[in-house]
């Protein structure tokens, strides 16, 4: 089977050994995976996860100068289930989701972060079967894609907290900026107002739900909620993830706003505290989601609740991958880019 494998800071296609399913995992055939900021983020920055990792006090065998599978956010179609998995939730056929683990006990294995299991970016892969949730009939594959990362954006907003009357500032219209904004228009947050260089980005954070979308070159973002909500309780979500972001939302945000920081910065980076602390500013961290807030994100996705639609601007094979790695850190036209194993060598709009 094919597969891209990471190596040494850039992505190489190669054939690899196929996966055999043990007692309680699934082997599936991807369908589709999204390209997520994290998986860039790693490329370029590897070494920052045993680091992380040993910080945390969590023992760790992740090799970044070894080769690693990327990869999380995918469909597949369960082909086979290992011998002697006790009461299987999902039978070959099925079209499937997951959160990213692999229960290898004692060992919970991070899929798409990982030395030595495939990932979403690899024609076939092995899934803990117990952790599969069925696609709903009728749902696209592509977008039940979008599944992990929308649901990052619900954890991130149930984390906010949000009560009556609470606005919004929603900073960088990536995926996980846009799913920030479609998720706060469910909560009838009012106005929600959303900031990015893009003018496509904007453009589609208008189509899922901003009432206020601004070019924070021509008026920064917190001048345009002074504008429609000065009075009103304010919680900013930080989706950008690079140095220097988050000391500027400090420096900007009003006093006693609370602060959501969802974007993923793997550098080193400084805040002033005495900012922070004299305004008392609630600073909250977020990571990934629970297991009942990736299953409320398919059904929602399947229901229409939120329509991800918009956010998928195109689609690659394995070949295109590495380019579109390079287009993504640059381009601010795509959103989510889908691998998929018959895809084109280029990335191409759907």
């Amino acid at each position: 089977m094919r597969g891209v494998v990471a190596r040494r800071h850039r992505l190489v296609v190669e054939d690899l050994p196929d996966p055999t399913p043990a007692a309680g995992e699934a082997l599936v055939a991807l369908r589709a995976c999204g390209i997520c900021g994290s998986d860039l983020h790693t490329l370029a920055h590897a070494e920052v996860l045993p680091e992380v990792a040993t910080a945390m006090g969590l023992a760790t065998t992740f090799d970044p100068d070894g080769d690693y599978y990327l990869g999380h956010e995918w469909v597949g179609e369960v082909l086979d289930l290992g011998p002697d998995t006790p009461d299987p939730p999902v039978s070959p056929g099925d079209l499937v989701v997951s959160m990213p683990y692999l229960v290898r006990v004692p060992d919970l294995v991070p899929l798409g972060f990982s030395n030595d299991h495939y990932a979403g970016y690899c024609e076939r892969f092995l899934l803990t079967a117990a952790l599969c949730l069925r696609v709903p009939n009728g749902l696209d594959v592509r977008r039940a894609a979008l599944t992990e990362p929308m649901a990052v954006g619900l954890h991130a907003v149930n984390k906010a907290g949000l009560t009556p009357g609470d606005t919004a500032l929603v900073v960088g219209c990536g995926p996980i900026g846009l799913a920030l904004v479609a998720w706060l228009r469910t909560r009838g947050v009012e106005p929600i107002v959303a900031c990015d260089y893009s003018p496509q980005r904007r453009a589609l954070a208008e189509r899922l739900g901003a009432h206020v979308v601004v070019d924070p070159r021509d008026q920064p973002g917190i001048d345009a909620w002074r504008a429609h909500a000065a009075a009103r309780p304010l919680v900013i979500f930080e989706a950008v993830g690079v140095p220097g972001m988050l000391d500027d939302v400090i420096a900007t945000a009003p006093s006693q706003t609370r602060i959501v920081v969802a974007g993923v910065c793997m550098q080193p980076d400084r805040i002033r505290p005495l900012l922070a602390i004299v305004k008392e500013l609630n600073v909250q961290f977020v990571y990934a989601y629970d297991a009942d807030e990736f299953a409320q994100t398919l059904r929602a996705l399947a229901e229409g609740t939120v329509d991800v639609a918009p956010m998928i601007t195109g689609r690659v094979g394995f070949d295109g991958v590495a380019d579109t790695f390079d287009l993504l850190r640059a381009a601010e036209h795509h959103v989510k880019v889908l691998v998929e194993p018959d895809g084109p060598p280029q990335p191409a709009a759907l």
